[in-house]
């Protein structure tokens, strides 16, 4: 029956070709040592992977020893690394399970390559995505969390995630085929042990089939967050005003702005408790200005917009370039913003380029009087980061041009004018 429904999984959800070579992660548990053995059974080229992690001592060295032995009699090719986990979770600032996850991942891939393997086959079953799915749910998620452990991501297939770890165990025995257990999974200090030893039972004195209630739901749930990942994403086209900005009305106007929200900006890092509070925000006029962060990022509501940026944006060193050109020979677009044309005769002294400061003014052109540049951000509707960008050129002083937007009355080119100064400001080489 096991290997029955591991054909099925595979055909369905189209895993694996006949002619693959496929790269088993072997740990040397009943999980992946039944995965293997039925991969064999059912013809496929087999390279096993294993990795020591080197967190449980001698028991690490012993789960070694046992696929070596295991693939030797299969005459399986095995593959075998030592990772010191413990140094590279202090390295990475993540936890011992994260620092795990990310190695062999890394390393899977690196020997799938080496081995011309199509695919990593990994031992997930029925059980581990109802645990994923109670986990998920536990910590707070979107429908995507709801999924339970998908099929197929990118190189990794899971041939075995319709059948149960009681099947599992049944096949093994029945083949006469032996196994290592990990003694960590038999301990409740790991959330997933918890679930596994303590909430699972409870829940099956309710409904002694909720394993297959949960797991029967989650693969509903991937059909649904189909229709729902289309959905929200052309909402989220609709909202989008650029790359990094969103308008709030549109937001607003939308059936589930929470929803949009939550897809917009739960992947940046910005949690539950940070999202409610941006969509009460976003309820209340004249709230301009407030500023929620995430670890990399800000979010700016800025008037009917909320605008991301990076908490630690680099530093772009700009250069400030000057061409005298004669007026006669002059053939220029004086509306645009990007280039200053200033008169040279009355250009005195040294340019120089630097960002603005409080209590900068000059005379905007066509103005008669002087205006803080303060002022005139903010009548021009800038947000708090385009202010922190701002630029000036100044002849010692006195302000000769507003970067990208105006010049000073008192530089202008006139009917008089002579020779013409060119300013544009660029990356610096």
């Amino acid at each position: 029956m096991l290997i029955q429904k591991v054909n099925q999984c595979i055909s369905d959800k189209h895993l694996l070709n006949r002619h693959d070579r496929v790269l088993v992660a072997l740990s040397g548990g009943a999980d992946s040592v039944a995965l293997l053995r039925v991969l064999l059974h059912e013809g496929y080229d087999c390279v096993a992977a294993h990795c020591n992690f080197h967190l449980r001592g001698a028991e690490s060295d012993r789960d070694e020893g046992f696929v070596r032995a295991l693939c030797e009699r299969l005459t399986v090719p095995l593959e075998v690394v030592h990772f010191d986990t413990a140094a590279y979770a202090v390295q990475h600032s993540c936890s011992i399970e994260m620092a795990a996850r990310e190695l062999r991942y890394a390393w899977f891939e690196q020997v799938r390559q080496q081995t011309g393997a199509s695919v990593i086959a990994v031992a997930h079953h029925k059980d581990d995505s109802v645990e994923t799915f109670l986990l998920n749910l536990i910590r707070g998620t979107g429908i995507r969390g709801l999924r339970g452990i998908t099929p197929v991501n990118g190189r990794i297939v899971r041939p075995m995630l319709e059948v149960s770890r009681a099947e599992i165990l049944s096949y093994l025995q029945a083949i006469g085929q032996d196994y290592v257990t990990d003694s960590t999974n038999l301990e409740t200090d790991f959330t997933r042990n918890k679930i596994r030893l303590k909430v699972l039972p409870l829940l099956g004195e309710i409904n002694p089939s909720v394993s297959d209630a949960i797991f029967e739901t989650a693969s509903r749930l991937v059909d649904v967050e189909e229709v729902y990942r289309k959905a929200i994403q052309e909402a989220c086209r609709r909202v989008s005003v650029s790359e990094r900005e969103v308008s709030i009305p549109a937001l607003l106007g939308e059936t589930a702005p929470r929803a949009i929200l939550f897809e917009l900006y739960a992947p940046l890092g910005f949690n539950a408790s940070q999202l409610d509070n941006i969509y009460r925000n976003l309820q209340v006029k004249g709230m301009s200005g407030q500023l929620f962060y995430s670890p990399e990022y800000v979010l700016l509501r800025n008037r009917d917009s909320l605008v991301l940026e990076f908490r630690e944006k680099p530093e772009t060193a700009l250069s400030l370039v000057v061409e005298a050109v004669d007026r006669e020979e002059l053939k220029a677009d004086f509306s645009d913003r990007t280039k200053a044309f200033l008169d040279a005769d009355k250009v005195t002294g040294t340019l120089t380029l630097r960002k603005w400061q409080s209590g900068d003014r000059f005379i905007p052109y066509g103005m008669k009087g002087y205006k803080k540049v303060r002022d005139y951000l903010r009548d021009g509707k800038f947000s708090l980061f385009e202010k922190q960008e701002q630029c000036v050129v100044c002849m010692g002083e006195e302000i000769v041009w507003l970067v990208n937007e105006r010049c000073d009355q008192r530089f202008c080119v006139t009917a008089a004018t002579r020779r013409v100064l060119v300013l544009s400001v660029r990356p610096a080489q």
